[in-house]
């Protein structure tokens, strides 16, 4: 599972340091490790157009989807202990990637719904292997992708209910295309999120129900987002055998197309 809104992960799995919880006989990832994967990773590409605040909350809310996404791939041991463990560190971080989330979550008025649904999510990895049907993964997908980018629109003091509905198009869209470049690493951890169903087709129809948001955004708030939603759809013409054209999608993303 993968609750982050970047499309691709690439290279070679990361050795994770661990903070040692003994009592779970499981640890969780440290801040260095998993700042170590963002290199491979396009959330960060984005950060380079902001400011220094504007970095500093998105990349919390990053270091916070990663470390859950770790705990529900990743770590051995008791993982639905170690998810509550986190959820509980909402309210009493104690961690240094949720003391760095909670300060965000202060500054920017974060809601704690989102984060919550990233936990589930994670959760319902242990249980659930397999999606059938898209709407089963875009179900899933509410959980896994869309709390990212309604955070990152409360980052942006652009979050309203129309626009965190186009997001979570656009969020959905990102999500389904990374399962179409991990196929192999699901299966490999028993998990078939691309079943019978034209993902492909699916992926980008959310992406043009997702890309009006874009117009309704301004500054390098605009810049940023277009930058993700540009990233999955070359990321999705590779997937199609066609070339990446970064740039192209870029200047069309930004158009709100």
């Amino acid at each position: 599972m993968s609750a982050r809104a970047t499309v691709s992960k690439g290279g070679s799995p990361v050795a994770v340091a661990c903070e040692p919880l003994p009592r779970h006989g499981a640890s969780l990832p440290s801040p260095e490790a998993i700042l170590v994967q963002a290199r491979d990773e396009n959330f960060p590409v984005a950060l380079r157009l902001l400011g220094a605040r504007t970095r500093r909350h998105l990349l919390a809310i990053y270091g916070f989807a990663r470390l859950v996404d770790d705990v529900g791939d990743e770590v051995p041991g008791d993982r639905p202990a170690l998810l509550d463990r986190i959820e509980r560190e909402l309210d009493r971080p104690q961690h240094p990637v949720m003391v760095a989330l909670a300060a965000t979550a202060r500054a920017c008025r974060l809601p704690r719904e989102p984060l919550v649904r990233l936990i589930e999510a994670n959760r319902r990895d242990q249980v659930v292997t397999r999606y059938d049907t898209l709407e089963q993964l875009l179900d899933y997908c509410r959980l896994s992708a869309a709390p990212v980018g309604e955070l990152v629109l409360h980052v942006f003091g652009a979050a309203t209910p129309e626009r965190i509905a186009l997001s979570d198009k656009i969020c959905a869209a990102l999500q389904i295309v990374e399962h179409l470049q991990d196929v192999d690493e699901d299966r490999a951890r028993g998990r078939v999120y691309i079943g019978e169903f034209d993902a492909v087709r699916g992926a980008r129809a959310l992406f043009a129900q997702g890309a009006p948001l874009i117009r309704t955004l301004r500054g390098r708030a605009r810049i940023a987002v277009a930058a993700f939603l540009a990233g999955g759809r070359a990321a999705l013409n590779v997937v199609e055998g066609r070339p990446a054209r970064p740039a192209r999608e870029l200047a069309r993303a930004v158009s709100g197309r």
